[in-house]
């Protein structure tokens, strides 16, 4: 296996919304995450818990510790097919990518990754850059040739942007999420890697 480094990107964020009390401009970094993030990590988890049923958690349902975080990270840095990314603006954490793959031979070409972004900065496109910075990276590697992911059936702008980075639907499953005593299908999407 040949572990590609992972980049550093920045580019400009302006804000759709001029009322966004943040200003005009920021610089948005996306980056690989570190050991050393584990805690705003953990922070930012709980944050976003609590902005959106379109998670897999809920608020308070993420329990790591420091620790345990640190070593999760830890973990996907030392994968050659495996990426955790951390999208911040003055050194604040806004965004975040995970893309998990199978640990056997057999399935450790294929993972499946979610994404969340902080409320405030939501239609900025950052889950977007991150999504294409997870393409970009699964092309540079030997290992990674397909990409799938689950989102609630009635997410219809998450689906629109999925299929437009090159996602297609390839199944449902029923009753996937359970949000307040209501069941919610996903759509089950993937995109191949060729080199």
């Amino acid at each position: 296996m040949n572990k590609q480094p992972l980049k550093i990107i920045t580019c400009s964020l302006t804000p759709k919304d001029k009322s966004l009390a943040f200003g005009n401009e920021k610089i948005l970094t996306i980056r690989p995450g570190t050991p050393k993030d584990a805690e705003k990590y953990i922070e930012y988890v709980n944050a976003v818990a609590g902005e959106s049923d379109n998670l897999t958690f809920g608020k308070g349902e993420y329990r790591s510790n420091i620790q345990q975080q640190e070593r999760i990270i830890r973990e996907f840095s030392h994968a050659d097919n495996e990426l955790f990314l951390i999208a911040e603006i003055d050194g604040e954490i806004v965004g975040n990518l995970t893309f998990r793959a199978g640990k056997r031979s057999r399935n450790s070409h294929v993972g499946e990754f979610g994404v969340s972004v902080q409320k405030q900065y939501w239609g900025m496109a950052i889950g977007k850059k991150m999504m294409e910075y997870l393409l970009s990276w699964a092309r540079t590697t030997e290992e990674v040739r397909k990409i799938n992911l689950k989102v609630r059936e009635d997410n219809i702008p998450a689906i629109k942007l999925y299929e437009k980075l090159g996602f297609k639907k390839e199944g449902v499953v029923t009753r996937e999420f359970l949000i307040e005593e209501k069941f919610y299908n996903a759509s089950l999407m993937g995109i191949c890697i060729d080199p």
